[in-house]
């Protein structure tokens, strides 16, 4: 599989048309209201499927119920693979900083060293469980979206696992990598944005982080069925 083609197409497709990115940059910014955060991933969720079934265009704002519903689905699935990483890394913060404020109340100068290193280890234990559920959370949203939207086809394990031998590990794995530098790059890109007053902010808000999630769904729709292109 050429990740370089499919990053590069993944590219153009979210840049085909900017009054669709700039429509979900508007329910992104209005996210704040619930209702329009679930829309915003039930279309990118719906970008998935369609980049699955091969489709190149970008899908049309219609049948607005179907895609409130399967936003809430993307919202629960993420919430389910993700809530064990993010209560180890909080949890151990949180620990660390209670541990903290009782040997001050204390009044020992021995041993905060160890409450901050504590923090430290929860902390990377927590982003590399985030990174191994990321991996199956990828390819179980990609499933449900081959599924047709089926919520238990996001938890069928023995089907990732299949698909990602279908598609190979190293070549998830690099596509994986290649997708965390994209949004790496695309953060450096808004950390430079953030400096110019409003304009930024819009810019960000209505074109980066919303061209990011199609970019993300396309390229997840074509690694998903490359596995069926593999002999």
């Amino acid at each position: 599989m050429d990740i370089g083609y499919l990053t590069t197409d993944a590219a153009r497709y979210s840049s085909k048309n900017w009054k669709k990115v700039l429509t979900l940059g508007i329910l992104f910014v209005m996210g704040f209201l619930i209702i329009p955060a679930f829309l915003f991933m039930g279309y990118v969720f719906r970008v998935l499927k369609w980049s699955i079934k091969d489709v190149n265009d970008l899908p049309d704002y219609d049948n607005w119920g179907e895609m409130l519903i399967d936003g809430f689905k993307v919202f629960l699935v993420q919430l389910i693979y993700f809530i064990i990483p993010f209560i180890i890394i909080f949890g151990g913060m949180w620990a660390s900083v209670g541990s903290l404020i009782v040997l001050q109340d204390a009044g020992a100068t021995a041993y905060p060293t160890t409450a901050l290193s504590f923090m430290g280890g929860t902390f990377i234990l927590g982003l590399v469980v985030t990174f191994i559920f990321g991996v199956f959370f990828t390819i179980g949203l990609a499933n449900m979206a081959y599924n047709e939207g089926e919520l238990k086809a996001a938890f069928q394990f023995r089907e990732i696992m299949d698909m990602i031998s279908k598609i190979g590990w190293v070549d998830f794995i690099v596509w994986y990598v290649v997708m965390i530098i994209v949004g790496s790059v695309m953060g450096f890109v808004a950390s430079i944005l953030i400096l110019i007053p409003v304009l930024g902010w819009a810019l960000i808000m209505l074109i980066l982080f919303p061209y990011l999630y199609l970019l993300f769904a396309r390229a997840l729709g074509l690694l998903f069925i490359s596995g069926f292109k593999k002999p």
